[in-house]
């Protein structure tokens, strides 16, 4: 059992705006798949399963990724690297959409949100509450 008499480490600024970021890429990920759901069953497609394939994807995506931001607001140090890896993802993703694809304003804001949470994850403040204690 655990002191309740123990305070909590205070989360800092870095992983808390990280987290809201995060919550914000979760909101977009199931948007996006509300909006492809309603696509598909609405027009006339004959790949309704791939359709309804990516759906579920992005739902999984989604609940991982509200489980890794809620991680963070907790300290727990396992939810800072699925999070790092979905940002580093990000990156080419967001630069094929921009620049190759000609969809800047779709990539614009995957990009600054993918870098501003790396650069909040690499924080010193945000390193020394979730590194691991070897």
């Amino acid at each position: 059992m655990t002191d309740t008499n123990e305070a909590m480490p205070e989360v800092p600024q870095t992983v808390r705006t990280a987290a809201a970021l995060v919550s914000l890429e979760v909101l977009c990920l199931l948007g996006g798949a509300i909006v492809l759901l309603i696509m598909a069953t609405v027009r006339t497609t004959t790949r309704l399963w791939a359709a309804l394939a990516i759906v579920g994807f992005a739902l999984v995506a989604a609940a991982i990724l509200a489980l890794c931001a809620r991680g963070l607001l907790l300290l727990r140090p396992s939810a800072r690297s699925p999070i790092i890896l979905v940002q580093l993802l990000a990156l080419p993703v967001g630069y094929s959409l921009g620049f190759q694809a000609g969809r800047l304003l779709i990539a614009a804001p995957l990009l600054i949100v993918a870098a501003a949470v790396l650069v909040l994850l690499f924080t010193p403040s945000a390193r020394q509450a979730l590194d691991r204690v070897l």
